[in-house]
């Protein structure tokens, strides 16, 4: 893929700025140890426009999973992803299968998406998970149109802070959520640089059959990777992973190519590309096999 100037200039600082603060390596992760598990089954109040529902259907019912883990089927999982449908209120109700959570933690790292919590909710949290991905906006239209949700901005910046009073908390930012628009994207960047990041994890709109969004083209591999390497300039320190949720084929193997070259620190599921261009600039690869914020 061609890029012009500018962005090629973006690009070579954002990686002079990895070279000067992390090591040469980069870290590709392929997920086989993490269970994907949902608290509300196939069950979704909000019927989001980007999903409809369509990606619970892939996850394990949190009551099947527990009864196979006290079973003597031989587990080969070490992690869990806890994820499920939201209320109408935009919260993944955790709360109501807590015993079961806390059994699972037991055997168990546990990774969170919770979604907008109160205070009082966050505090739960360490008991019962390692780390909570959380997915940040940063356009108030955007939370309505995607999510449908009567909320704004300041209402997922809150439970941000809740969050990171009582567990460890990755910010999402998924690049084009808008339906493959740009929107919001470098205001929660904005608001992140003050807020403080542990790490960075970016996905990117995928267009899936039978939702709202499903004729939407994702966003340019430019404009994806011109975040990227717009996070790597505001965040020169912080970690930066690439996650697994992006667009497959062709456009997944260039933005491989590019994100690498922006400064990325880690890749989930990379493609062939990704290990072309680690190589050519001489960085060392080690692997993972659990999900990307563990």
């Amino acid at each position: 893929m061609t890029f012009n100037q500018e962005f090629l200039d973006l690009q070579k600082g954002a990686w002079m700025l990895r070279e000067r603060n992390f090591p040469a390596s980069i870290q590709f992760d392929f997920p086989k140890s993490t269970k994907v598990v949902s608290l509300t089954g196939n069950n979704c109040s909000l019927n989001c426009a980007h999903c409809g529902g369509h990606y619970l259907k892939q996850m394990t019912p949190v009551e099947e999973y527990v009864t196979e883990c006290t079973s003597d089927k031989k587990q080969q999982f070490s992690s869990c992803l806890i994820s499920g449908g939201c209320d109408s209120e935009g919260k993944v109700p955790f709360s109501d299968s807590k015993e079961m959570l806390l059994q699972l933690k037991q055997q168990k790292k546990m990774n969170f998406h919770v979604g907008l919590v109160s205070e009082e909710e966050a505090a739960q949290l360490p008991e019962i998970c390692d780390v909570v991905s959380f997915d940040f906006a940063g356009d108030n239209e955007t939370i309505q149109e995607v999510y449908g949700l009567n909320k704004t901005v300041d209402d997922y910046l809150a439970s941000y802070r809740a969050l990171r009073k009582h567990v460890k908390t990755l910010p999402h930012i998924c690049i084009g959520l808008r339906g493959g628009e740009i929107s919001g994207e470098y205001k929660a960047l904005e608001l992140l640089s003050r807020e403080g990041a542990d790490a960075l994890v970016f996905i990117v709109f995928s267009p899936t059959k039978n939702t709202k969004f499903a004729d939407n083209a994702p966003p340019s591999v430019k404009e994806v990777c011109e975040i990227i390497a717009t996070a790597r300039t505001m965040f020169p320190s912080t970690p930066i992973h690439l996650g697994c949720m992006r667009p497959k084929g062709r456009y997944r193997a260039e933005l491989d190519e590019a994100a690498v070259a922006c400064g990325v620190n880690k890749i989930v599921v990379p493609t062939k590309a990704a290990y072309d261009t680690a190589a050519k600039l001489g960085l060392e690869i080690t692997s993972g096999e659990e999900c990307c914020v563990l």
